[in-house]
């Protein structure tokens, strides 16, 4: 895995858990799913990563 992509993985899941948490306590359900999104965007990105580094 790339440097820079393993770094953009870890800090989109930081943000989106952050977000996520946050907004859950304030009762903002719609900011709470762009949240999720984010951190399920991260985990994405890191799979992809994984993917490529399992192939070379």
């Amino acid at each position: 895995m790339s440097a820079s992509e393993k770094a953009k993985a870890q800090i989109e899941q930081a943000a989106g858990r952050a977000v996520r948490r946050v907004a859950h306590a304030m009762g903002k359900e719609t900011m709470a799913a762009k949240g999720a999104a984010l951190e399920a965007r991260g985990k994405g990105r890191a799979s992809k990563e994984k993917g490529k580094d399992r192939f070379r």
